[in-house]
């Protein structure tokens, strides 16, 4: 696994006598196992890696898993995240001056199989990620066992054209967003070439708290009547009871960023952090 593989040696690449360094096993990664295993209700939390504390990683996805969260999305904090709102824009501010960076992250994620089973995906931009080279994040994913990436800045067809074929040699599935503008035509187009999950966002705004979505209904049918492969899961503005019912009745669950975000930043504290989080997705 040392040894580096170039992508663009069809020749061996296509060997049957290649073996990649990660196969995904019996079923898929743990991404598609949970999805095999758990058809509704998931719930999914996004955090910023290096907030509120630099060492906090571990911590986060050790209590996150202990209170029954499904997925976790690992934010690799950027000075531009032009999805973001304006709270994990701030965490990721916080994240870079405690001295968050992609090899520390990959450092503090090295035992993490030690401890998590969940599936784990990590979200980050495209800057940062060419920085440290593509393929060599990729590799390290593996090394670590973290299952799929989203990167929101990434073209589909620079993916399809470069970064597809290195994302599969490594085991990761690829996960896009889709919007409620985003034309059946594209939404096919990701469907039939990821593997994962869909990552429906619930509007075109940045991320946030919302306290309806009744105005998405005409969306998220639209969507369910497409019958695509993949399962899809709602994000962006899910921060109570109400919210996170409304989408989990439209897909197969609920993608929560913000709000745990605003509860690690109340409280300063990852144990009451999620518990606060928990405790407003009932109310």
């Amino acid at each position: 696994m040392n040894k580096k593989i170039n992508i663009q040696d069809e020749a061996n690449f296509n060997s049957p006598q290649f073996i990649p360094p990660f196969a995904g096993g019996v079923g898929g990664n743990r991404i598609n196992q949970l999805f095999q295993q758990k058809s509704q209700n998931i719930l999914s939390v996004y955090f910023t890696a290096g907030f509120p504390k630099l060492e906090d990683t571990m911590p986060i996805l050790e209590c996150l898993q202990a209170n029954g969260v499904d997925l976790v999305e690992i934010g690799v904090p950027f000075s531009d995240p032009m999805a973001d709102g304006l709270v994990i824009q701030n965490s990721s501010q916080t994240a870079l001056k405690n001295g968050m960076s992609i090899k520390k992250l990959f450092s503090q994620l090295t035992e993490v199989r030690s401890q998590i089973n969940i599936p784990l995906i990590m979200m980050g931009y495209l800057n940062p990620i060419m920085q440290f080279g593509f393929e060599a994040f990729c590799k390290e994913c593996n090394r670590v066992g973290v299952d799929g990436m989203i990167i929101p800045d990434l073209p589909m067809a620079d993916f399809l054209a470069e970064y597809k074929k290195i994302a599969e040699l490594y085991g990761l599935e690829f996960i896009f967003l889709i919007t409620p503008e985003t034309s059946d035509e594209r939404i096919r187009l990701i469907d039939s070439h990821t593997n994962g999950f869909i990552y429906m966002v619930s509007s075109a705004a940045t991320t946030g708290t919302q306290t309806s979505f009744d105005n998405k209904v005409e969306y998220f049918n639209r969507i369910n009547a497409m019958n695509l492969k993949n399962p899809r899961l709602i994000g962006f503005g899910i921060s109570n009871k109400s919210t996170r019912d409304m989408v989990c009745k439209y897909s197969s669950g609920a993608i929560i960023g913000s709000a745990f975000i605003k509860s690690l930043q109340e409280t300063q504290d990852v144990e009451k952090g999620v518990k606060l989080l928990l405790d407003n997705l009932e109310k």
